[in-house]
């Protein structure tokens, strides 16, 4: 049962996008692989009612499986997903360059999520602790910011590597947007994340950028990273629309 802490930003009875992708990131998880990709599905607003997840594997394979689950209310399915996972092993590799650190999330500071009438718990107000880094904000144009979950994901254990990874990469059309709140819908109908490796420690970074098109159409991609440096990639299709 979702609390006020997995609303959203736009409607009081529907949640955060990050709430039900971090849902599903628990549910598909095997001990001994890497989830190295999971896309979500998202068929309609996620509400603020009773959810059940359910996951199988699909693929079962000694090193490479495929996993699906689905999250329904009232019965009907509102996000179904695929995850990728690969066998953990050791592989013995060349050097390569390490990279560059990114700004440690200290030095980030808070920027107000734009103000808007509605209830003072949301999953970007109160579930999520953000930190925007290299002057960037909750303005228009491109992003940097770390994110870290503020509370447990459910009940009170605390949520797995994947889950946190998930539950920043929804917001990358969020933080760089190129348009305004008020005038325009730029709705993630989708949401992909690759991982190389897991994040270490409780923070993600997003480096995001959105591209939205006059024909209605956008791409908002996101570079993950943590404190050693880059573990993935995240793009979600937007829906552009005017606001009526």
């Amino acid at each position: 049962m979702p609390t006020g802490h997995a609303r959203g930003p736009w409607d009081p009875e529907q949640l955060h996008g990050g709430a039900p992708a971090a849902l599903i990131a628990e549910a598909v998880q095997e001990e001994g692989y890497l989830v190295a990709r999971l896309t979500l599905d998202f068929l309609g607003p996620v509400p603020m009612a009773p959810l059940t997840v359910s996951a199988r594997t699909t693929k079962p394979g000694r090193s490479f499986q495929i996993a699906e689950a689905e999250l329904s209310a009232d019965g009907q399915a509102v996000v179904r997903a695929r995850a990728v996972r690969l066998r953990r092993g050791h592989v013995e590799l060349p050097d390569a360059p390490a990279d560059e650190r990114p700004p440690a999330p200290e030095t980030g500071r808070r920027d107000p999520f734009p103000a808007r009438d509605g209830p003072a718990e949301g999953f970007h107000l109160t579930a999520m602790e953000i930190r925007f880094v290299d002057g960037t904000g909750y303005g228009k144009g491109p992003a940097r910011a770390w994110f870290r979950l503020a509370r447990p994901l459910i009940d009170d254990e605390p949520a797995s590597a994947l889950a946190r990874v998930l539950a920043a990469a929804d917001f990358g059309n969020g933080v760089s947007r190129i348009v305004d709140f008020e005038n325009y819908l730029f709705v993630n109908t989708d949401l992909t994340v690759h991982l190389h490796r897991e994040p270490d420690g409780e923070w993600v970074l997003l480096d995001a950028r959105t591209r939205l098109e006059p024909h209605g159409a956008g791409l908002a991609h996101s570079i993950l990273a943590d404190e050693r440096g880059r573990i993935g990639l995240a793009a979600q299709t937007l829906f552009v629309a005017p606001r009526s």
